[in-house]
């Protein structure tokens, strides 16, 4: 046992989170943000090869030394950018990225990169970026646009607009004022350059934030030349202007950034911000583990001790506890399961848990099959420095034993009553004659 925690935590320091960038400024790498990622790459006419990497993930960091040289070599030939995807998830996800590192080149289209699929030496960076370089400077000796976007809705443009909603001075009030969803309401002007602009962002931004959000935050977008009415009843005096709309309150004015990224980023936490707490599940079979699980980047599981140690009282307390945390942590968007101590032993197992110190509570990210374990008190303060350091990109992890979710037990959800010992079995003795037993043998 001392020799299996001794190699659980020489494991964990290995995997220590970093709460610093592989990058700095005195690299040829350019560190990329949400704020600055619109401007340098998607409006550049040049080649760039973008890494989106996190500090703590061990393949990125071998991959560091590389990618400054190559940078280096490409000055002034290829851009080579990185973005923190741990820290700018937004960033992230707006492109698809599930694991780091992952390489995106940005050619002709820089609405649609294309995966790298070269290798991860200096030499084979640069091979890889020459080639797409070459590729790009075809595309241009024939006729086909290098980037930019389709000037879509106001002229004539492609189908990105799909999930934009259009509004007008007869269908508002049934479509927004009526409804329980957040809108995000753009007031533009067909002749306004700044509209045509924010244009391709804005209709990005509506599909994404339609699908993280599961339609609960929606984009919508009104020509204020035609629907007067509206436009004077907000006030609109320029072009483009953002208007936020929740039920039962005023209209505010968006206060955030014009790129897809910052439109996404303040839209969900919009959402976060006024969504319920997370549901805390029991887990009593294997769909609710996966459920939750697969569909948030972390699982919150909290292992309670038996229901005969603490009583229903007890229990609520340590659920009310987790609940707490849930709320408080919400934006975060993480799942949050509870157990009984003993009810799921394989997965108790594969967390390191199992047998002893409940409760007890494991962070699981179920794509990476990586867990961090709570290694102060039970408590408000205790799960919150605990989650607190997973929000940060610290903490230590180890890897879930068995490599993935483990077999989950089907069992009957707690009725939320006192446990009771099971009942003892009456022997009948009336019919013994103890005067029949050797008296020795007693």
């Amino acid at each position: 046992m001392a020799a299996s925690r001794l190699l659980l935590s020489i494991v964990c320091s290995t995997l220590v989170f970093s709460v610093y960038g592989l990058y700095s400024a005195s690299d040829d790498v350019v560190e990329l943000t949400p704020t600055n990622f619109h401007k340098e790459v998607i409006q550049s006419d040049s080649l760039w090869l973008v890494e989106f990497y996190a500090p703590w993930c061990g393949h990125c960091q071998r991959l560091t030394s590389d990618w400054k040289k190559a940078a280096s070599a490409l000055k002034g030939v290829v851009k080579i950018g990185a973005v923190d995807a741990d820290k700018h998830q937004s960033l992230g996800g707006q492109y698809g990225v599930k694991g780091f590192p992952t390489i995106k080149i940005f050619s002709s289209n820089k609405n649609k990169p294309e995966d790298y699929q070269g290798g991860r030496t200096g030499e084979a960076i640069v091979d890889s970026a020459l080639s797409a370089l070459r590729s790009l400077v075809k595309d241009r000796l024939g006729g086909r646009s290098s980037g930019g976007y389709e000037s879509g809705r106001r002229s004539g443009g492609g189908g990105s607009k799909k999930d934009v909603v259009e509004l007008n001075d007869d269908n508002f009030d049934a479509t927004v004022l009526n409804s329980e969803d957040i809108w995000l309401v753009e007031f533009f002007a067909p002749w306004c350059g700044h509209c045509k602009t924010l244009e391709p962002e804005w209709a990005a931004a509506a599909t994404e934030v339609k699908e993280q959000t599961k339609g609960k935050v929606k984009l919508a977008a009104v020509d204020a030349t035609v629907s007067q009415v509206l436009a004077s009843r907000y006030g609109i005096r320029g072009f483009p202007t953002i208007k936020v709309f929740q039920k039962g309150e005023s209209p505010v004015d968006y206060d955030g950034g014009r790129t897809k990224a910052d439109i996404v980023a303040r839209a969900l936490d919009m959402f976060s911000e006024n969504a319920p707490a997370p549901e805390l599940r029991e887990i009593i079979n294997e769909d609710v583990v996966k459920k939750t699980c697969e569909e948030h980047q972390l699982c919150i599981v909290g292992v309670l001790p038996h229901i005969l140690d603490t009583g229903a009282a007890g229990r609520n307390d340590y659920l009310a506890v987790m609940l707490k945390m849930a709320d408080k942590y919400k934006k975060k968007m993480w799942g949050w399961l509870w157990t009984e101590a003993g009810a799921q032993l394989d997965l108790e197992s594969s967390l390191g848990i199992g047998g002893f110190g409940y409760p007890a509570m494991a962070a699981v990210n179920a794509r990476k099959m990586k867990f961090a374990l709570l290694k102060g008190s039970f408590s408000e303060q205790g799960i919150n420095e605990f989650l607190r350091e997973l929000s940060f990109g610290r903490g230590s992890t180890a890897p879930v034993g068995g490599g993935a979710i483990p077999k989950i037990n089907t069992i009957e959800a707690w009725d939320g009553k006192d446990g009771e010992l099971p009942a003892e079995e009456d022997i009948d003795l009336s019919d013994v004659d103890l005067d029949d037993f050797d008296k020795d043998e007693l």
